[in-house]
């Protein structure tokens, strides 16, 4: 009989951490809540119900208890702040995203260094961090898994290649399913329409692809926009700024 390797319970969910591009933490849980937050690079987050990414300007927040495996893009420096149980702003039971500001970034990063979490100056920073948090909008950068096989084989499709323009008629004659049964499949399983989730995968891609220093143009292309004023248009109305600010990010 297979033996399920169960995932770590991590003892140290406040530290500072560098990782090498393409690095990886395996699948582990904390007893506490956890933000994690890339000051340089992409990080991901991958559970059973999918991958969320951040930048420079994001963070992830992930509830206590939740498996979760984390994997680095470009070089990363990981800043990760457990919370007690009793500390959750913004109420949430699932992993986010969430905005990052100037002073949010330098509270996560002070907070995170080593010999802080305990002392009278890091209980002062923990309390304007959590000020800070309870303001801090929630992202729509989930990119959730499909389940039914028709829908996960068209994932595994456009995951390879986040470039192939096929419609989701076309898509469905590979995966032996109309458009119309696929449409709503996405509906059910992801939560929103397939044009929503593959730009959201391709967001995931480009964040990737931007972490390695390609130029914009090149992402844009490799990502499936048919020019890069369009792609840039996508990512400043996601981000808030456009790819090449991006670059400049810490």
């Amino acid at each position: 009989m297979p033996i399920t390797r169960q995932p770590t319970l991590s003892p140290h969910p406040t530290v500072t951490r560098h990782l090498a591009a393409g690095a990886t933490v395996d699948e582990h849980r904390h007893e506490v809540h956890q933000i994690v937050y890339a000051g340089r690079g992409v990080l991901a987050v991958t559970t059973d119900a999918g991958t969320w990414v951040a930048p420079a300007t994001r963070a992830l927040w992930i509830p206590a208890g939740t498996d979760h495996r984390h994997r680095a893009y470009g070089q990363t420096d990981l800043h990760t702040v457990g919370l007690p149980l009793e500390h959750n702003p913004l109420g949430l039971t699932r992993p986010a995203v969430l905005a990052v500001g100037p002073l949010l970034r330098e509270l996560l990063i002070a907070y995170s260094s080593p010999g802080t979490e305990h002392t009278p100056e890091g209980r002062r920073l923990l309390a304007v961090l959590l000020d800070q948090l309870r303001h801090a909008p929630e992202q729509p950068l989930h990119l959730p898994v499909p389940r039914d096989p028709r829908l996960a084989s068209i994932a595994v499709l456009l995951d390879e290649d986040p470039a192939d323009r096929r419609t989701l008629a076309e898509l469905g004659r590979v995966s032996g399913a109309g458009a119309r049964t696929l449409s709503r499949l996405c509906h059910e399983e992801l939560g929103m329409t397939f044009p929503q989730w593959r730009t959201q995968l391709r967001l995931h891609h480009a964040l990737r692809l931007l972490a390695e220093d390609l130029p914009v143009t090149t992402v844009a292309h490799r990502c499936g926009w048919s020019s890069a004023s369009a792609f840039i248009d996508v990512f400043r109305r996601t981000f808030g700024h456009t790819p090449a600010a991006h670059h400049r990010l810490p």
